[in-house]
């Protein structure tokens, strides 16, 4: 138990502090996500204590929570079309669909007294609910994105 608050503690950081700009692997176009450096961290320690090092974190988006739209998570393959963002054999996956919604979104991890977990700072986002996973899309925003994402 200690060595695990040890691993989150090691892996944590504040937005701002050693990020990653990247562009996606597996994509023609140059839509970009920012990954903190303790998000990929807390990754690598989600991965090896699932023994399960060549999945990846897939970040979608999908209809429905508090304010219409929700961010949903899971390990998972990549897959044909996904942006893939990679630091030090870490992956997040984000589908094409879901990366219109998130575009210049930040992913960070966090655990602070609101609880341990990965974060989505989304700037497109017109309000969010106090959940922190549900979001409202601007109007005339990217149609269908309950059928734009994979996952298992």
């Amino acid at each position: 138990m200690k060595e695990e608050r040890d691993r989150r503690k090691a892996a944590r950081g504040k937005i701002g502090e050693a990020t990653r700009q990247l562009r996606p692997t597996g994509l023609g176009c140059a839509t970009m996500i920012t990954v903190t450096d303790p998000a990929f961290a807390q990754l690598r320690v989600l991965l090896e204590e699932k023994g399960e090092a060549q999945k990846g974190l897939r970040i979608f988006v999908e209809s429905g929570g508090c304010a219409g739209m929700q961010y949903g998570m899971a390990l998972d393959d990549a897959l044909p079309g996904d942006g893939i963002y990679e630091k030090d054999g870490a992956k997040v996956l984000v589908d094409a669909k879901s990366l219109e919604y998130l575009h210049g979104s930040t992913v960070d991890y966090s655990d602070d007294l609101a609880g341990a977990g990965f974060r989505i700072l989304n700037p497109n986002a017109v309000r969010s609910c106090g959940c922190g996973t549900s979001f409202e899309a601007p109007e005339g925003a990217v149609e269908g994105a309950e059928a734009g994402h994979a996952h298992n």
